[in-house]
């Protein structure tokens, strides 16, 4: 979207049509937001009913359930231009916010009572900003159209709905009143010299088209008219609110970008982000009267290149539509002349005296006959509810719903009419197959409960098995070996203990006695040098142990083949490593000897077992 930004300036700022001597809630939180500061007219009319929808949790309700919640409260059945009063307005309202608040995730919940007073508030109040006003429910069917959620294009369906005729063409003055009704929400709040209405707005809108059907309603969302830019534009910050861009903004220098980002179309890589661009900020040679290019997402580079070239080679199709292309008749009715008599009711006692009696030959035919009478019955009373729609609500009016009510209940009830199958014979068939299931299912009850006693009736005997007292008497003699076989092994653990620290001591005796000898080689060297040198004299030692390596030997008569191994060889052998291993010897030895006792321990409990079940 290029835009020329000086060209988007306000054309003055507004002021409220009547000052109420108390300030409303919702208006004192608005005029707290700041929002005045941004330039641009438009956008300072978005982002303040933004702020209106948000605050009053309009933006979690659809379109679809402000329908629901006016059929619900009678209004679609009333005149347009009837009045409504507070009270009826607040239990739409009410009845609108307590359906959503059981509709929301238990994460996220809102004060229904709350959000009720400040919509009712500003809806009074964008009906006090023009004088002489008063609030009708086409006022309210406008106002909550435009402030709900949803998409755009199924509130501008609804609201053709209404401004249009049973052929599918817009009536003017229908849509004149709407125009009415809805731009008194920019006057609301304080916008009403920039998007007010005038006499002309309606005209401004379709100024070509002498019938404007659906589709050239919906074409407006495309290039909407000056009075109503502001809807749109709404809608496209509701969608790019949480839209992350990775470039900084050339004005404030913030790291990245929330929402709509803004792109001069003159200063090469110069961006601003939102906040900047609508409160007109400007930096270096960049001028508030360049065009600007609003983006409403990221797209990379490689994006940008292969796009290009998709629409180079013609590979990307057309532009579609912006919305889809409906029928220009609207849809009929359904054909009901079948069940509901050709011939008009006149009143509901008509209805009710309507005969009853059908040929006892035929039972389908009877069914038939009486499927009829009860749509002529429902037809007459929307027939009286249609003729009189301002009476709706009057005592009168739901006596005679009452009534009608009870007669038509007592005929539905009524067994003896020649034309009416009793509901026992109906539903005979039926009641006999649910009286069988219900048996079988008691039967298979039965058996369950039959297993359950005989499976506790098991489980008691062998719980009274397992006390016999030989049984008792042998699981205590395992328990006794059991401890002698751990008393056992915890001695030739300590056993072992003592052995690692003989090894110890073994090997700093070793290894002073080496550190001995390098002392006294070294010695002899400086004392006669044509001595030998001490690898001649290493080899020599190797050949012919010396006397003094034995009595360590004979000391340790009966530790282990590793350990004498490691004295008897020559000092030329790593006596530590085989130390390890010697150590590493006993260990597995003593492993060894741990499994074939717990391997006894085992083939003993076994025996016992056996003899303990031959017994029993």
């Amino acid at each position: 979207m290029v835009m020329d930004e000086g060209g988007l300036r306000d054309r003055g700022r507004g002021t409220p049509a009547t000052v109420d001597s108390e300030p409303r809630q919702i208006l004192v939180e608005l005029g707290e937001q700041n929002l005045d500061a941004i330039c641009l007219s438009t956008y300072r009319t978005a982002c303040k009913l933004r702020f209106i929808q948000k605050r009053c949790n309009l933006h979690l309700i659809d379109i679809y359930n402000v329908i629901e919640a006016v059929r619900d409260a009678g209004l679609n059945a009333v005149e347009l231009h009837a009045g409504i009063s507070v009270t009826r307005l607040e239990n739409l309202v009410s009845s609108l916010f307590n359906q959503l608040s059981k509709r929301l995730p238990t994460t996220h919940t809102i004060d229904p009572r709350e959000s009720t007073v400040l919509l009712v508030e500003f809806l009074l109040a964008a009906v006090d900003s023009e004088p002489d006003s008063r609030l009708t429910v086409l006022s309210v069917k406008a106002m909550l159209a435009t402030l709900c959620g949803g998409k755009l294009l199924d509130k501008l369906r609804y609201v053709f709905s209404q401004v249009s005729d049973s052929s599918g063409v817009l009536v003017q003055s229908k849509f004149d009143s709407f125009l009415r009704e809805a731009l008194k929400l920019p006057s609301a709040v304080h916008e009403g010299p920039s998007f007010g209405y005038t006499h002309t707005s309606a005209r401004s809108c379709f100024p070509q088209q002498k019938r404007v059907m659906l589709n050239m309603f919906l074409d407006s969302v495309a290039d909407p008219p000056q009075c109503l830019v502001w809807l749109p534009l709404m809608h496209r910050m509701a969608n790019v609110e949480h839209v992350y861009h990775p470039v900084s903004c050339s004005y404030c220098r913030g790291n990245a970008m929330m929402g709509f980002r803004y792109r001069c179309l003159r200063c090469r890589g110069y961006q601003l982000c939102q906040n900047c661009f609508w409160r007109g900020n400007a930096s270096g040679s960049h001028s508030n009267q360049h065009q600007m290019k609003e983006h409403s997402s990221w797209k990379s580079s490689a994006s940008k290149l292969g796009r290009a070239l998709s629409r180079t080679l013609g590979c990307v199709s057309s532009r579609e539509p912006p919305h889809p292309i409906y029928p220009e008749q609207p849809e009929r009715t359904l054909n009901l002349s079948n069940l509901v008599p050709a011939r008009p009711v006149g009143n509901t006692s008509d209805a009710m005296l309507l005969s009853t009696s059908v040929p006892e030959s035929s039972k389908s035919l009877a069914v038939a006959q009486r499927m009829n009478e009860e749509h002529a019955l429902i037809a007459a009373y929307v027939n009286r509810l249609q003729s009189s729609p301002c009476s709706v609500d009057s005592p009168r009016r739901e006596d005679e719903e009452h009534k009608l009510i009870a007669r038509y209940t007592s005929r539905l009830a009524e067994t003896d009419g020649p034309g009416v199958i009793p509901n026992r014979s109906i539903n005979f068939d039926v009641n006999k197959q649910k009286r069988e299931l219900i048996g079988q299912l008691e039967c298979k009850n039965r058996e369950i409960l039959a297993e359950i006693k005989r499976l506790r009736v098991e489980h008691d005997a062998a719980c009274q098995a397992t006390t016999n007292p030989t049984l008792l008497a042998e699981l205590r003699l395992l328990r006794q070996r059991k401890d002698e076989l751990e008393q056992r092994m915890s001695s030739l653990q300590q056993s072992r203990r003592e052995l690692m620290v003989q090894l110890e001591g073994l090997m700093k005796l070793l290894k002073d006695e080496e550190q001995r000898q390098a002392a006294q080689a070294a010695g002899s060297s400086h004392a006669s040098p044509s001595r030998p040198s001490p690898s001649s004299v290493r080899s020599v030692g190797a050949a012919s142990p010396p006397a003094h390596m034995y009595p360590p030997q004979d000391s340790l008569a009966g530790v282990g083949g590793d350990v004498q191994e490691a004295f008897a060889q020559g000092p030329r052998r790593n006596l530590r490593n085989d130390l390890l291993v010697a150590a590493d010897s006993i260990t597995n030895t003593v492993s060894s000897l741990v499994k074939e006792l717990h391997s006894d321990e085992a083939r003993e409990e076994e025996e016992r077992l056996l003899n303990g079940k031959d017994r029993g």
